[in-house]
């Protein structure tokens, strides 16, 4: 480097230098230090954050120092290990390198977050923190450990609640209203990240009712303030020292903090901890439907707009839907007053309602309005809502093979539904083919599938299919919307276009 080179460089360097003194001198103090107040929160509230310790005994899978460790796919070391580990013999060692069956269960740790909410000793934190857990302490601020009783959990919001006996005055903290949070609303987190007990890190609110498809009732709060592992079931404060979130989750190829994480809000926290605190279990309300979203095609075929709401799919014959005269293919746009956008929306609110509280629930049928009075029933199996079927058997008739929208149609036999499994619960006509270059195929039916209804009425045969689909095309219908069931009586509608 010549020395005019240098004397360039040294130059440039030291205007970049001016020019961020510049900078500094402009800035104001108070942004470059964040809000005023974050101290005054940390130290109101820290004795109540809590370190959640759990241990697990388990199984040894090899045991001992020749236990290969666990790689992710496709690894650079993954090949040099799986070596190493299979040529290795040591004392038990079986084929392999690994150890024999007297390896004894061993016993894991780990740590997490938590808060305290009633001077008694109730404490709040994720159920992924203790799941599983043979023993969960509590670990106060000031070191102190306690032995911790597990109240009640609720896996799909991922909540738990603890309890234990104190040996001295704590300090709780109580719930703020997380619906009042505001884009760009700044919040401190306080947790055990790394196992490094009273951590305190500050950031705004990125976005609110986030889903990311978790769970059935996700509305995450989305949070920059630095999250990691450990902070887990940790408390997320609004400025006046209120828990407005339980932080949950993190978005992060390396497993630390990029900005990006989530927590539960308080509005959803607050009851599901005051039930299981009551009950220890949860008590959905439950509508006994199965719903849909409602597409821009489906929203034209039901005369609906804008497109909103939910589309009920299917009926449960024995829940509360159907005594209240709810039907497949009403779109439910309001529920006890509260208005629904999409299917989330009415899981959430439906879950939040009271088991036995009468609620009116509007729907569109047809184009019109209508208002239905629902006694929600307690959801007992919340992994799967079983639909209902119809029972109205339809008029014999010789089995007919017609072309409709891509489709080969044919009437149900005894034949047919042998060859594609059908139930003899279901009705309707039975697709034996699909054209691969048709809207049907791209909106996924198959042989196989049975459509029940075309434009909300039954249907029996391809003839009728047919007479339905002319019909629409004379009304300047774009789409006709079809309610077709899969083999096991699962319905679903599907949307397809009659140009």
């Amino acid at each position: 480097m010549t020395a005019a080179t240098i004397a360039t460089t040294r130059l440039r360097l030291g205007l970049a230098a001016i020019a961020l003194g510049a900078f500094s001198v402009i800035a104001s103090p108070a942004a470059a230090r964040g809000p005023e107040g974050i101290a005054d929160v940390a130290e109101k509230v820290i004795d109540a954050v809590v370190n959640i310790s759990t241990s697990q005994t388990v199984e040894a899978k090899g045991g001992g120092s020749n236990t290969m460790p666990q790689l992710p796919p496709g690894s650079p070391f993954e090949e040099f290990f799986d070596d190493f580990f299979k040529n290795r013999r040591g004392p038990g060692a079986g084929k392999g390198g690994e150890r024999g069956d007297n390896t004894p269960p061993r016993k894991t740790n780990s740590l997490g977050s938590g808060f305290i909410i009633d001077t008694s000793g109730v404490v709040v934190t994720n159920n992924h923190v203790i799941a599983d857990a043979d023993e969960i302490n509590v670990i106060l601020n000031d070191g102190t450990k306690i032995k911790a009783e597990l109240v009640g959990v609720d896996k799909k919001t991922d909540l738990a609640v603890l309890k234990f006996k104190p040996t001295k005055p704590l300090v709780a903290v109580k719930f703020g209203d997380s619906d009042k949070l505001r884009l760009g609303d700044w919040v401190v987190a306080i947790g055990n990240p790394f196992s490094l007990g009273g951590t305190v890190t500050a950031g705004i609110v990125s976005a609110k009712n986030r889903d990311i498809s978790s769970g059935p009732y996700d509305s995450y709060i989305q949070t920059d303030a630095a999250i990691n592992r450990g902070n887990s079931g940790g408390p997320l404060f609004n400025l006046e020292g209120d828990v407005i979130g339980v932080n949950t989750l993190i978005i992060s190829p390396s497993g630390g903090s990029i900005g990006i994480g989530f927590a539960v809000p308080s509005k959803t926290v607050v009851g599901v901890v005051d039930q299981l605190r009551q009950f220890g279990e949860l008590r959905r309300g439950w509508l006994g439907v199965r719903i849909q979203s409602v597409t821009d095609e489906i929203a034209e075929s039901l005369s609906i707009k804008p497109a909103r709401g939910a589309l009920v799919a299917g009926v449960d014959d024995k829940g509360p839907a159907k005594p209240a005269g709810i039907e497949p293919g009403d779109v439910v746009v309001k529920f006890d007053g509260k208005d629904i956008k999409d299917p989330k929306d009415l899981s959430r609110v439906v879950a939040d309602t009271a088991v036995g509280k009468e609620v009116d629930v509007v729907i569109i049928r047809k184009g019109q309005e209508e208002t239905k009075k629902v006694t929600l029933g307690r959801l007992q199996d919340p992994e799967k809502v079983q639909a209902a079927v119809k029972t109205d058997e339809p008029a014999p008739e010789k089995p007919v093979t017609q072309k409709a929208l891509g489709l080969d149609l044919a009437t149900l036999s005894k034949d047919l539904r042998t060859r594609y499994k059908i139930k003899d619960s279901v009705k309707g006509v039975v697709v034996t083919s699909v054209d691969a270059n048709s809207d049907a195929a791209e909106k996924r039916l198959s042989a196989g599938d049975v459509i029940v209804e075309v434009a909300q009425e039954a249907v029996s045969s391809g003839a009728d299919v047919q007479k339905r689909i002319e019909t629409l095309k004379k009304d300047g219908k774009k789409s006709v919307l079809l309610l077709v069931s899969n083999g096991e009586g699962e319905l679903r509608f599907v949307a397809l276009s009659v140009q």
